[in-house]
């Protein structure tokens, strides 16, 4: 087989190509609170998206992919079972010129079964984020779910706004943590993370590259 058709073959698994298929780095873990991801479509075809090998990494686990829901299929995923929904996300300070109802308050979680939770997770930049709280209304009912103290990120290849910020990956694992009060063991899935990005990083040129590739004739 040529270099060229390596390239093109996709794994049936990831749906990758061949040559960035993450599929040997998944080691799958049986998680307690269900996980629900959100995907923003251009988050979708991005090559560094971390939303996919979570979805591969984490059982019980659902994956939808748009900027607007259907309200009706949206609220069935959401309540499904009638499990206690979170939204994973930061508590916002300007609601209102964002046209964005505040949450209600989040409910005693000590008095709640793992089991008896449900995760939500939206996938998509910062912007992007708030449009699909704005467009999905009912995403603005559920009580918040925040993070604080989290690790480092290990997300090197992708541009943060800041250094608190985290991928995907990272920040559903933490908050599955926090809820099933370190239960379960996700350092596989930050494992597969950490190779995933290591991978990646040997297609990224490195400045000494980039210059050669500009200046052919030093």
């Amino acid at each position: 087989m040529s270099s060229e058709s390596f390239k093109r073959t996709t794994c049936d698994r990831c749906l990758r190509p061949a040559r960035t298929c993450f599929c040997a780095f998944i080691h799958q873990v049986h998680n307690r609170v269900e996980l629900v991801i959100l995907q923003h479509p251009d988050e979708a075809t991005n090559a560094k998206n971390t939303a996919a090998l979570l979805h591969l990494s984490v059982k019980n686990s659902q994956l939808y992919k748009a900027e607007q829901f259907d309200s009706a299929e949206l609220h069935a995923a959401i309540y499904a079972g009638q499990r206690q929904p979170l939204l994973l996300y930061p508590a916002l300070a300007d609601y209102h010129s964002l046209g964005i109802q505040p949450p209600p308050a989040t409910p005693n979680l000590t008095s709640i079964a793992a089991e008896q939770l449900r995760l939500i997770v939206i996938d998509a930049t910062w912007r992007k984020s708030r449009k699909m709280l704005y467009l999905n209304p009912i995403l603005q009912q559920l009580p918040l779910l925040s993070l604080n103290d989290t690790p480092t990120s290990i997300y090197t290849i992708r541009k943060a706004h800041s250094e608190n910020q985290l991928s995907t990956l990272e920040a559903s694992c933490y908050a599955l943590q926090q809820l099933e009060q370190r239960r379960v063991d996700y350092q596989p899935v930050l494992q597969a993370m950490a190779d995933f990005v290591t991978q990646l990083a040997a297609f990224i040129p490195k400045p000494d590259e980039q210059t050669r590739r500009l200046s052919p004739d030093l």
